[in-house]
């Protein structure tokens, strides 16, 4: 057993050592031919790498916002641009007057924090300076619990503040930063479209999201200030309210969902065989969506990087059916010397495994190279799984196998006294 495998050690090292020796003679030639192979499998690599990445930040920014949040609105959650259905633009609009309702009578909602935020751009000013055009919204005291919110500094808004209308907000470490910076942002006067409005409280940072999102760039202030101050946003056809709810523990989210949809149909006298009016959020749900669209996404890329690695792979077959025609005079004089049919195409086999490994290792260092890349200058946390590389390496070695077995084939099948006479 042991002088078997010596025997096949020695020859796999001989045929490696030819190959090597083959393509060192043929450099040129044998770049081109690698470049589909490399371009397959760092699309690959790059792909799975960026993917990871986006997930694990979208995970990791939902969660921020509170994984047993359920949100009650007007329109379907989704991601993306796209245009609402008919049926969904005639759903009238979820009230405060529905919140309470929740609030009142759904035992395993802890808390229901209804919201209405301004859609179109605003603009922020206080002490001199502009915001970068921030999130406005009216909220209630429970906004914080329900969004997984924290107060750094200050106090957050009260059911006082709601009942009395008062002119006080809550503002981000973005808007802070933006206004305020390098002074105590506590008791200033903010502009918001030119309504004046002091703050009473921060929020603690959070970090930005995939894509862009930047949920520390937000101001809120109380939900009946906000109506008094916007009362076209109130009275648009556009999702005025937004109704956030968390269970009483994290068990119950499904029962919150349950109780909440009975109650908000009944007050909308939803038929019992029609389907829900309203949309029903969860980070959960969304998350599934989005993923969904990188799902997609990802099977594009694999589509590229399949037809990159075809395109190379035929390259492959090309070029060894070249070597095997210039080298005929080779294979006849091995064959003429005592080598086998097998010989001969574990040579050229080889050979062509060579090749597309070689392929397969620069493309997975350009794709790791990629994710290093992607990480340091975005917030995209990158991440090459130990799969994705032996998945490009398996792959590169398995085009080199498959398209090179016709010349292999065709290389062993020589008449030894033809290839001896080629020239």
């Amino acid at each position: 057993m042991t002088h078997v495998l010596e025997t096949f050690r020695r020859v796999i090292a001989e045929n490696l050592r030819f190959a090597l020796t083959a393509l060192r003679a043929h450099k040129l030639r044998a770049f081109l031919t690698m470049v589909g192979i490399v371009i397959g499998v760092w699309t690959v690599i790059g792909m799975v790498a960026l993917v990871t990445g986006f997930d694990r930040s979208q995970t990791e920014a939902f969660s921020s916002f509170g994984t047993t949040l359920v949100q009650f609105q007007k329109f379907e959650p989704r991601f993306g641009p796209g245009r609402r259905s008919e049926e969904e633009r005639k759903r009238r609009d979820l009230t405060i007057e529905d919140a309470d309702a929740l609030q009142e009578l759904c035992p395993s909602i802890l808390a229901v924090s209804p919201e209405r935020y301004m859609w179109s751009v605003s603009q922020v000013k206080g002490n001199g300076n502009e915001a970068n055009s921030p999130q406005v919204g009216g909220v209630n005291q429970n906004y914080a619990i329900c969004n997984n919110w924290s107060i750094q500094d200050g106090r957050n808004i009260t059911e006082s503040d709601v009942l009395h209308a008062t002119d006080t907000c809550v503002v981000g470490q973005d808007v802070s930063e933006a206004l305020f910076k390098g002074k105590d942002p506590l008791g200033q006067i903010v502009s918001v479209n030119g309504k004046r409005v002091r703050v009473v409280g921060t929020f603690e940072k959070k970090g930005s999201s995939g894509f862009g999102g930047q949920p520390d760039n937000i101001l809120v202030m109380p939900i009946s200030t906000f109506d008094r101050h916007f009362p076209q946003t109130k009275n648009s056809h556009d999702d005025t309210i937004h109704i956030a709810t968390i269970p009483r523990s994290p068990e119950l989210v499904d029962r919150v969902i349950e109780e909440g949809t009975t109650v908000l149909r009944t007050r909308r006298k939803v038929p019992f065989n029609a389907p829900n009016d309203f949309a029903i959020f969860t980070a959960e749900k969304l998350l599934a969506q989005m993923q969904a669209v990188t799902n997609a996404i990802s099977g594009v890329m694999v589509l590229i990087a399949a037809i990159a690695l075809v395109v190379g792979g035929v390259g492959v077959m090309n070029i060894m059916l070249v070597s095997v025609t210039e080298r005929t005079r080779e294979i006849g004089l091995r064959k003429a010397l005592g080598a086998l049919r097998r010989d001969i195409s574990l040579q050229f086999l080889t050979e062509a495994m060579t090749l597309t490994a070689l392929g397969g290792v620069v493309g997975v260092a350009l794709g790791l190279l990629t994710a290093l890349l992607v990480r340091m200058v975005s917030s995209l946390r990158t991440e090459t799984p130990l799969w994705s590389i032996l998945l490009g390496l398996g792959v590169s070695v398995s085009i080199g196998l498959f398209f090179g077995i016709y010349p292999a084939m065709k290389a062993a099948r020589l008449d030894p006294i033809d290839a001896l006479r080629y020239e």
